[in-house]
């Protein structure tokens, strides 16, 4: 039986151009396509695959959070994370999600990208050459802190950055609630107990600190979001 791939990638040309790839070997099989984080989630807890080739930056989740929640709701599926870039940040990150390989899009090798398949479906781990010494210096150095989240904002959980960063680009709870699959009432917690670890008093400070220490590109006059 061939290992179920769901691929998640914005670009359908780069998804065509792995699908093809992958069309080469008999012990993979495409069973999915998302462009989206969230899609990516709704299809894997419905399809259940092997696993999950997913790229970094993704509209709604990006690829890091759509990580966690994937394995989040289906802990038996493996997650390789594809990026166009090898900077060490992303690759802690996508190791602090729970990815069990990181490849570069741009590698010139198919192989490698097979041979990341064929590791992680056995259990193991595989980062592309170039990127795998700079996480071996990192965990040499003992530094695997994730420097993707600014320091004013290290004390939030995974889930209340994600929260915050969706926070601040002007979703309301209820929005939220929709997007991460969780109830109105979970969010509006995630909210009251982010205000109280930042020190700020409402949803407006809440979103002026997001902006100021860059956990989101938009750039916005903070309002007070609607319930």
């Amino acid at each position: 039986m061939p290992h179920e791939i769901l691929l998640v990638d914005d670009h359908k040309i780069m998804r065509d151009g792995i699908k093809a790839i992958l069309n080469l070997h008999e012990d993979f099989h495409v069973s999915g396509e998302a462009e989206d984080g969230l899609e990516a989630v709704q299809l894997c807890r419905r399809l259940q695959p092997a696993i999950v080739l997913i790229d970094i930056n993704l509209p709604k989740l990006n690829g890091i959070e759509a990580t966690a929640e994937i394995l989040r709701y289906c802990p038996e599926t493996k997650v390789i994370v594809l990026s166009m870039y090898d900077d060490e940040d992303s690759v802690v990150s996508a190791v602090r999600s729970g990815a069990r390989g990181f490849v570069l899009k741009h590698s010139s090798d198919n192989n490698d990208l097979i041979e990341a398949l064929r590791s992680v479906a056995k259990g193991g781990l595989y980062f592309s050459p170039e990127v795998s010494n700079q996480l071996m210096d990192r965990m040499r150095r003992g530094d695997l802190e994730d420097k993707r989240v600014p320091k004013v904002l290290q004390g939030l959980s995974p889930r209340e950055v994600q929260v915050l960063r969706l926070v601040a680009e002007g979703k309301t709870s209820k929005e939220i609630a929709v997007l991460l699959n969780l109830g109105l009432q979970t969010i509006r917690g995630y909210r009251k107990t982010m205000m109280k670890k930042l020190g700020v008093g409402n949803i407006a400070g809440l979103t002026q600190l997001a902006l100021s220490a860059g956990l989101t590109r938009l750039q916005q006059t903070p309002a007070e979001p609607a319930e």
